[in-house]
């Protein structure tokens, strides 16, 4: 009987048949059982592309526009048969479902059943797509493959999918009885390991057996351009891949590189394990081995890296590696480095033995996970000459950087009226040009919000009683100033300053005369100082003797201020009603305002001691306060009443807008800020009048320029010993005032994409890690056997079969210029220029370089010149500097998929000792 044309309704499934198709559902739950370990089908050869029929008169006809259901409750219903025997349980917990775009059809003859174009079997979260499927009851085998045009053409490879699971096999043989497989031309996806192999056999629902197979990282598996051929490969999915002997295949041509046998775990969590060290020499210490050690995956959200260095002059090093982070509460990372330096030979007069250390902690804290408080650190400390000295760094040029900070801090907010905020910080300051560090061990800060005594309840505050308010602020310090040499010694600790300060301003604010704002308030403080000192003159010795007392002790002082000031809005229009001007009006804001100050004379603080002239004919006497030293100094000895001036300036210009659609004018910013600030001591003696400092900034060539300057000019004359005198400059015969400081500088970031309007961003979050800077002008961090400084998922680029459009660059520029006349000095005290940028020569050639010019020494500073490859799998990059005391290079050529980082070449050239 011949195939009849679908018809709307389904066509129930005769007894017989639906027996039959138990066969089919225990198919499916086996089938399923072993997709979900492998996932591989086998090509169904068809003649001619004809669709096989059935003659026999118990053909069913069943609806192809809709897919079948076949329900458990439907499968032996018939209440005729009764059957003494105990069933099974039913194997399927959920609904087979099956179409085909020709025809779906079982052949009770042939104990087959035909799913033909488009068949797609669906059964949970499994999903099976081919040109044809057939499952043979009489030999339990089941056939998925593709199907073959009138031209010769397969198309519709077998596809299986299974949760985030995908594989396309060519075909499949499977018998369902025995659970067995055959695959032909299999492909898949384990962890990132692309894996071939013409012929595939499951042996059972965990191992999988591959003859003359091949794997590889490349995201390409019909043309990857390198890959490891191995006759016997044993997979267990999720778990290893096992091969005998292995050849590494390169662009399809053998190379010598091949390993007896080989094994690769797999895991979709992180494994602990052996890291691999990269092997050099170096002229001062020999051989070395640099970055070995073990991995330690503690759990899903802490792990450790214990990495070692050594060099057969006896030198070695030690790092670990630490990153940690909780979903939607923090994360930080943590590093400890510490490296035992030799120099020389032993009995040699230029031998020295040097231990270094330096520590990195960063943590930051999900504002969602506590908004009432905060946690966080950024700590970079360790010996000054660590980034000088260090022989593994990752950040070569972080040797230029002078300073080293660190702050640790714990804030806390109490919400309620008033407000209060609380917070506990540890700082750190390190020089590591003096050595000298600077430390607060603790800093504890608390305030309380504005209070208004006299607000209104309903509306407002108006006038100058109702915006009457205070503040309460305590601020206490541990501080301590020591040296490198004394870190962490008892003599850093005997150092150690403490004190406390309390401050309550007291403010006011109204308008006068509409337009003008006033403010006017007082301040009162008092601290608390744990130690002072007493002095006076010894006769004997003739020297002044200073006796330190530890005890309480405290001093009080208050100032007042008041300031008035406006806002000037001016507009000139360039054009009149009616036309059309490019340049449309001039905008001009002005912020003038004064302000006055007195601070008073507090001499109840200060003391005297005698002092005899060294002939014995003359006592003069020396004021003293006994703060000396303290934390937070001596309180004020010379009355000022000062006046204030200062006057605000940013001029914006509106432009016809280029684009002939746009509504508005467009703004440019001429000059983000122009200000002028001066002072007169009124209580003053002389030289009442302070220095005119004037300071400013723009944005240039659409924002990509940043420019900001400055200049200090001072009104009084120098005497011939090059000291300020009481005269007016422009009465000495000079100008009215005279130039003593005056700096520029300037930023400048262009590229490619500045042109195009498309913007990108690079990360340079490991440089700051590192000690480097974000401009890269000093260079980048440059760790190329390190796999952690590139993303494991990082999309590969595919080259361009046309690359003359665009080629990518980037340059960045730092210019600055200092000059200094104080003293008529009249000399440019410094003048650079500083550049760093990449050209991208092709899709996968990368050219830099970073590099500057001291106009005033008349020589390039550091320099580093560096170039990458991408090579799709591979990664290859050359770090040059070629010039300096640190002259050096850096090659490197490796796999970047993690899971085979240590296939890698690593040549590195130290800087030679410098004699």
């Amino acid at each position: 009987m011949a195939i009849q044309k679908p018809s709307h309704t389904f066509t129930k499934i005769h007894l017989k048949a639906l027996r039959t198709n138990n066969f089919y559902i225990l198919f499916a739950l086996s089938f399923t059982v072993f997709i979900n370990t492998s996932g591989f089908a086998q090509d169904i050869p068809n003649s001619g592309g004809k669709v096989p029929t059935n003659k026999s008169n118990d053909s069913v006809t069943v609806n192809v526009n809709n897919l079948e259901k076949i329900e458990l409750s439907e499968i032996g219903q018939d209440s005729t048969l009764q059957d003494s025997v105990i069933t099974k349980p039913e194997l399927l917990s959920a609904t087979v479902t099956y179409k085909a775009k020709d025809y779906q059809s079982f052949n009770n003859k042939e104990q087959k059943l035909y799913l033909y174009n488009e068949a797609e079997v669906y059964y949970e979260d499994m999903e099976l797509k081919a040109g044809i499927i057939v499952i043979d009851y009489s030999k339990n085998e089941v056939y998925a493959g593709r199907i073959k045009d009138s031209l010769g053409n397969y198309s519709q490879n077998p596809s299986f999918k299974q949760g985030d699971n995908l594989v396309e096999p060519d075909s499949i043989r499977f018998n369902f009885k025995t659970e067995k497989v055959l695959i032909f031309n299999s492909k898949t996806e384990q962890q990132g390991m692309q894996i071939y192999a013409p012929i595939t056999k499951k042996e059972n629902d965990s191992v999988v057996f591959l003859s003359k197979g091949r794997f590889t990282t490349s995201t390409n598996i019909e043309n990857p351009e390198y890959y490891f051929q191995a006759n016997k490969i044993k997979l267990v999915p999720n778990k290893k891949i096992v091969v005998g002997l292995t050849n590494m295949v390169i662009a399809d041509v053998p190379t010598p590189i091949g390993l007896p046998f080989g094994f690769f775990p797999l895991t979709k969590k992180q494994t602990s394990g052996v890291l691999i060290p990269s092997f050099g020499e170096q002229s001062s210490r020999g051989y070395f081995l640099q970055n070995g050690g073990y991995y330690f995956a503690i759990s899903d959200y802490l792990d450790l890296a214990v990495l070692g260095d050594y060099y057969t002059n006896g030198s070695y090093g030690l790092r670990f590696e630490s990153n940690y982070a909780v979903r939607y509460k923090f994360a930080g990372d943590f590093g400890f480095r510490y490296e035992n330096l030799i120099s020389s030979e032993r009995g040699f007069p230029d031998y020295s033995k040097t231990t270094i250390y330096n520590i990195r902690w960063s943590h930051s804290q999900d504002v969602k996970s506590s908004p009432n408080s905060r946690f966080s650190a950024s700590v970079n400390l360790g010996s000054s000459k660590y980034y000088q000295t260090s022989i593994n760094q990752v950040n070569s040029p972080s040797f230029l950087n002078n300073t080293m900070a660190s702050s640790v801090s714990y804030s806390k907010t109490f919400q309620g009226e008033p407000q209060v905020n609380m917070s506990v910080a540890a700082t750190h300051s390190q020089n590591t040009n003096t050595e000298s560090i600077n430390m607060t061990l603790p800093t504890i800060q608390a305030s309380v919000s504005r209070i208004y005594p006299f607000e209104p309840k309903i509306g407002s505050k108006k006038g100058i009683i109702e915006n009457i308010n205070f503040q309460y602020n305590i601020r206490g310090e541990n501080r301590i100033d020591t040296t490198d040499s004394l870190f962490f010694k008892k003599e850093m600790w005997d150092d150690a300053k403490m004190g406390v300060n309390h401050s309550i301003p007291l403010t006011t604010n109204f308008k006068v005369l509409k337009y003008l704002s006033l403010s006017a308030g007082t301040n009162y403080s008092e601290t608390w100082a744990f130690e002072t000192v007493n002095k006076y003159y010894n006769e004997e010795d003739k020297t002044v003797i200073t006796e330190v007392n530890n005890g309480f002790a405290a001093y009080r002082t208050y100032n007042f201020n008041a300031s008035i000031g406006t806002t000037l809005y001016g507009m000139f229009n360039f054009e009149k009603e009616g036309e059309d001007k490019k340049i449309k009006a001039l905008r001009h804001v002005m912020r003038p305002s004064i302000s006055y100050t007195i601070n008073p004379s507090f001499d109840q603080y200060y003391n005297t001691y005698e002092v005899v002239s060294a002939d014995g004919t003359t006592i003069e006497e020396v004021e003293y306060s006994k703060f000396e030293g303290s934390l937070y100094g001596s309180p004020n000895q010379n009355f000022s009443n000062t006046v204030g001036f200062s006057l605000g300036n940013n001029i914006e210009m509106k432009v016809r807008d280029k684009d002939s659609a746009a509504t508005e004018p467009r703004k440019i910013k001429l000059l983000d800020n122009l200000n002028f600030n001066a002072g007169y001591n009124i209580a003053a003696d002389s030289l009442n009048w302070s220095d005119l400092r004037i300071t400013g900034s723009t944005q240039l060539l659409k924002d990509k320029m940043s420019v900001n300057f400055g200049a200090s000019l001072n009104p009084y004359a120098l005497d011939n010993n090059n000291n300020l005198i009481n005269t007016w400059n422009v009465d000495n015969g000079g100008s009215i005032f005279r130039l003593t400081s005056a700096n520029v500088t300037m930023n400048y970031t262009i590229s490619n994409s500045t042109f195009t309007g498309r913007e990108t961003e690079e990360s340079q979050a490991e440089t700051l890690r590192s000690g480097g800077r974000a401009d890269d002008l000093f260079g980048r961090s440059q760790d190329f056997a390190n796999s952690s400084f590139y993303e494991d998922d990082e999309e590969e680029k595919t080259p361009s079969d046309l690359y003359t459009t665009v080629i990518p660059w980037s340059l960045r520029l730092a210019y600055a210029v200092n000059y200094t006349n104080a003293r008529r000095e009249d000399e440019i005290s410094s003048h650079s220029l500083m550049f760093s940028g990449d050209v991208e020569l092709s899709p996968r050639w990368k050219v830099g370089a970073s590099s500057g010019y001291d106009f005033k020494n008349k020589g390039f500073s550091y320099t580093s010149l560096r170039f990458e490859r991408d090579l799709l799998s591979w990664r290859m990059s050359f770090n040059w500097i070629p010039f300096s005391d640190r002259s050096s290079w850096n090659f490197f050529i490796g796999i970047k998929s993690n899971l085979l980082k240590d296939l890698k070449y690593d040549k590195r050239r130290q800087p030679d000792k410098q004699f």
